[in-house]
């Protein structure tokens, strides 16, 4: 497998002859299950408090009954997908495995006349089933999971997806804005919720059109892959500091999803819209994490721990601190959001003007205009349940 490949040209990445796959099994999240390291009362808590009789709610602004039951239940879509086989078959649709609620297709593969047309014709259907951004980019093995974690054995099981489907569906459902102006809190979990049931509908949905095609799709969502660099290649946009993908429709406010296929696309160009060069000048999301988990130093190949990419020089977040975070507050966190400067409402003419200037010479204005004119201090989360839609 060669670590450089042209498409690297485009969106930056640098990769060296250490550049190893990842395992799954050392996700974090996967980690807790398996790793002394990261195992702990409060992170089985912790997963447990996303059914309301393990919420452990308490008197404190965003985490009181009424928080947690909005948050659990923006949830509630994506459980009941994911378990659709769990006590079957063992299967953790969209996070360990890819889905595979779907019913038998078209036996012969519809005649586009080109990828063109086929490519119009899914980015119709994918914003029609909820998409909010879609791109196409080709499969890359560098991105796949090296291994697949088993939650039944705690160990590595094969990656399942074909290695011949040719072309990757990306898809991005938006996070509320005004939800992530409470982080912390159980309530803005609500925003990160809503985006994994919407992606989870738009997969499936979809997938299924491209099987009654007479093609082959396999829908994936936490699962099979690493999801930014393949939306980086597909054209979303560039990854900040805090490692999150930054687009120029929503900023950081993104969840992923995948469709591995081999129906006939026009692949999308990377974008460059300045994320790289106003992230070396900014570092609001490092300043503003607790657990001081993101790095304030320049891109660099160093790794923490065994959950973070190998051979890879850019900005890694600790990802040990960041969950024990997460653990100890009883929610997800995204305080690194909330504070960044891209995470604006581009609709409004003023954030478009905004974005521009961040991507010029002139981003050490665009950062003080951040500074100056944007609040990006906690709002209460009774602020949000008291403002009119």
């Amino acid at each position: 497998m060669p670590f450089k490949k042209p498409i690297d040209d485009l969106t930056g990445f640098d990769l060296s002859e250490d550049f190893q796959q990842f395992d799954q099994k050392n996700d974090i999240y996967c980690r807790s299950l398996w790793d002394t390291a990261v195992q702990s009362d409060k992170a089985k808590a912790f997963f447990n408090g996303y059914f309301m009789p393990e919420a452990r709610s308490r008197r404190t602004d965003g985490f009181n009954q009424r928080d947690y039951a909005l948050r659990n239940a923006t949830w509630h879509v994506t459980n009941v997908l994911r378990d659709i086989r769990r006590q079957d078959t063992g299967r953790k649709e969209g996070f360990f495995d890819y889905f595979s609620s779907h019913e038998a297709g078209w036996p012969e593969p519809y005649p586009f006349e080109s990828p063109d047309q086929a490519s119009a014709d899914v980015r119709k259907v994918a914003k029609l089933c909820g998409a909010d951004l879609v791109g196409f980019c080709a499969f890359d093995e560098r991105w796949m999971y090296s291994g697949i974690f088993n939650e039944q054995t705690l160990a590595s099981k094969a990656n399942e997806i074909p290695d011949d489907l040719a072309n990757v569906i990306v898809l991005g459902e938006s996070m509320d804005e005004d939800l992530t102006r409470t982080v912390p809190s159980a309530l803005s979990g609500s925003a990160t919720g809503m985006g994994y049931s919407f992606d989870a509908l738009t997969l499936l949905t979809l997938a299924q059109y491209i099987r009654n095609l007479g093609y082959r799709a396999y829908a994936t969502m936490n699962d099979s892959s690493l999801a930014i660099p393949l939306a980086v290649q597909a054209g979303f946009g560039e990854v900040g500091r805090h490692s999150l993908l930054i687009t120029p429709e929503f900023g950081p406010r993104l969840r992923l999803g995948r469709i591995f296929t081999d129906i006939p696309l026009t692949h999308d160009t990377p974008k460059k819209i300045g994320v790289p060069a106003f992230c070396q000048i900014c570092d609001r999301c490092a300043t503003g994490c607790p657990p001081a988990a993101i790095p304030f130093e320049p891109p660099s190949p160093k790794t923490h721990n065994r959950s973070n990419l190998i051979g890879v020089t850019k900005w890694t977040v600790d990802a040990e601190k960041c969950f024990k975070f997460w653990v100890n507050q009883n929610t997800d966190c995204s305080i690194c959001i909330r504070v960044c400067p891209f995470n604006r409402d581009y609709s409004r003419w003023y954030n478009r003007i905004w974005r521009n200037i961040a991507n010029s010479p002139l981003r050490r204005l665009a950062l003080w205009l951040d500074d100056k004119l944007t609040n990006r201090r906690r709002h209460k989360s009774s602020w949000w349940w008291r403002k009119k839609q």
